[in-house]
């Protein structure tokens, strides 16, 4: 099992650093077909709830170092990257923040802003996976979809071409700076990895395991399909730079998000398909130099085949999810369906029995094909909603996964890279919708990732129960005006995963705010100009009638509480909508009385005709419910 370590790994297993990306581009997609965003759950606000769960995994961390007397007096650096990853190295020791108390104090973990970017259209690893052989017809026309998306919306009522799923994609302006912020991350995460074992770097520097999060999420999208929120397929354009730069030739990609990764695994048989072919040609066309072949990728995953993409029983996506190959063909898969449980300790036997199976058939095809070895990278798709935390839409067919496994599996993950590859992983946030299943599960995963060297100090897994997530959500959550809520917890931890999570938040409110973003837009309304004017006294008698029979003003659900639409919170500010997605960390507070919208009384100035609704339908193949 990958689980296990030979004695040189457990001793090199000591020189294991940690670090989080942070690539606040990413917050640039947003929706903006419509006010009412209500049904939109892959949403900027997602990165600040990981944020939060990485923020509490440092402080817990710290305090059990701190505990023990392991901490160390210096806190690890917050380093600013540059979108040369060749100057990474170069910029991780100029830019050294370690006098900021706020950031984490802990030896074997350090915390990466980037800024890394490419070009879709010029990056060699992008063309390789997205690329058309007569050219990047879908890289262009993803470009032209988000540059054009406004017009779009104002001429079709969609920037989505019509044969593309409406629901589950949407782009904006600002789409292709997330999107290309979101593939440099990754790529600069893979070459430190790769650079830490490969190169002497001050052993302040380096890391071998990297969490990057970003968005949009990547799985789901083949080589020209877009589906399922995502445009462009991170990891595999990862694994693609991994060989293309770094001269990796065996990569493992395993995948923990709720739904199939139908992109991914499209994409892996066909690299593997043309490796196959290449290395039979070679075979029977012998020739005095090596055979220039191209990688070998297994990919692994653990899904609910009762979701998307297979809800609807298609029979070439349930076959494709249930596809377990090994060898024929040049083929590298092993899916496994996540099974209902009654008990934790049912859920542990099936993760002995079942689940850690994936791990197992990575190490027969890396002993099959030369064992450990400095061409081998792990790559994850860290998705976080199979959580048990998820909301009820993404997780109505009842097969989830405690929070406790993404950090059980992340250590069988970092025990197996420990074994194979040099303890090299790149773990690439994929799903995960609600704040608490985003915050669960990055909490573990980061404690995972991070190597607790001090004798007698263990991560305890009640760190992220429901009470304390309830406190961590309490301690977290913006109030009016965009201030965090205030310090001094009677619990020292939360006082120090504000203090952390303050200091991740830094810079991304100007991605998060529509007056100085390119991609703000707000859909025209039919309204006239006599729509536009105050309420009249007749209405304000209304609703003081209104108010007197029930308690609380009754209005229309169309509210805006700024002057452009938009409900601010914290130094954030949400696309314009009349209702929010978010959950208790990212919803505002006010000191002013609410009305039946959830606006403050003294916000709402003017009457706006509601905004058509869309279907509530989230990953779900077929016509919304309103047509069937």
């Amino acid at each position: 099992m990958g689980g296990h370590q030979s004695e040189d790994n457990k001793i090199n297993q000591s020189e294991r650093k940690a670090s989080i990306v942070i690539q606040d581009e990413c917050l640039q997609h947003r929706f903006i077909r419509s006010r009412d965003s209500s049904s939109i759950v892959e949403r900027p606000e997602r990165i600040r709830a990981v944020k939060v769960g990485v923020a509490a995994a440092i402080a817990r961390l710290e305090e059990i170092q701190d505990t023990h007397g392991g901490i160390s007096p210096t806190p690890a650096k917050v380093t600013q990257a540059t979108s040369d990853p060749d100057d990474l190295i170069a910029a991780l020791g100029r830019m050294n923040l370690a006098a900021d108390p706020a950031q984490p104090r802990i030896p074997s973990l350090s915390i990466l802003k980037s800024h890394a970017t490419v070009n879709l259209l010029d990056d060699p690893a992008t063309k390789f996976i997205h690329g058309d052989v007569d050219g990047d017809v879908y890289l262009q026309n993803l470009k032209n979809w988000a540059k054009e998306s406004q017009d779009n919306i104002l001429k079709n009522g969609s920037e989505i071409p019509s044969n593309l799923p409406q629901l589950d994609l949407y782009l904006s302006p600002g789409s292709i700076d997330a999107i290309q912020g979101a593939v440099g991350a990754v790529c600069e995460a893979v070459d430190t990895v790769i650079n830490s074992t490969r190169q002497h770097i001050d052993v302040k520097d380096h890391a071998h395991r990297v969490f990057v999060a970003i968005r949009p999420p990547g799985h789901h999208c083949g080589e020209d399909t877009p589906c399922g929120f995502c445009f462009v397929n991170n990891v595999a354009v990862g694994a693609a730079h991994a060989h293309l730069k770094h001269g990796i030739r065996r990569i493992l990609i395993f995948d923990i998000d709720l739904h199939h990764g139908n992109g991914t695994q499209s994409i892996i048989w066909q690299i593997n398909e043309e490796t196959y072919r290449q290395t039979l040609e070679s075979e029977y066309a012998p020739s005095d130099t090596s055979p220039k072949t191209g990688p070998q990728i297994y990919y692994g995953s653990i899904h609910d085949i009762l979701s998307f993409p297979c809800e609807d029983g298609n029979m070439q996506c349930v076959q494709a999810a249930s596809t377990c190959l090994h060898g024929p063909h040049g083929q590298h898969i092993e899916n496994i369906h996540i099974q209902a449980y009654e008990s934790n300790d049912q859920f542990w036997e099936l993760y002995r029995t079942q689940y850690t199976k994936i791990f197992t058939r990575a190490e027969e095809f890396l002993d099959k094909t030369g064992g450990p070895g400095d061409d081998v990278l792990v790559l994850l798709s860290s998705g976080f909603d199979a959580c048990e935390h998820e909301g009820g839409s993404m997780s109505r067919h009842k097969r989830n996964v405690p929070a406790s496994f993404y950090y059980r599996f992340t250590r069988d993950a970092c025990a197996f890279a420990d074994r194979y590859a040099q303890g090299r992983i790149v773990s690439v946030l994929e799903g995960g919708y609600s704040d608490r299943a985003l915050i669960s599960g990055a909490m573990a995963h980061m404690c995972g990732l991070v190597d607790i060297q001090t004798p007698g100090a263990v991560v305890d897994e009640e760190w992220w129960s429901a009470e304390n997530l309830d406190k961590l959500e309490k301690a977290t959550k913006k109030r009016k005006g965009g201030r965090q809520s205030a310090a001094n917890s009677p619990e020292p931890w939360l006082d120090r995963a504000l203090s952390v999570f303050t200091t991740l938040e830094a810079g991304a409110s100007q991605n998060m705010t529509p007056s100085s973003s390119r991609n703000t837009f707000i859909p025209p309304t039919s309204m006239t100009l006599r729509d536009r004017r105050k309420p009249s006294s007749k209405l304000a008698e209304t609703q003081s009638s209104a108010t007197s029979s029930s308690g609380s003003p009754t209005l229309p659900q169309s509210k805006r509480g700024d002057k452009d639409g938009s409900e601010k919170t914290n130094n954030l500010q949400l696309p314009p909508s009349t209702s929010s997605s978010s959950s208790d960390i990212t919803d505002s507070s006010s000191d002013v009385a609410p009305n039946s919208t959830g606006l403050p009384i003294s916000a709402v100035e003017e009457v706006i005709v509601p905004a058509k609704k869309l279907p509530r339908v989230i990953l779900k193949v077929g016509p919304p419910p309103s047509m069937s």
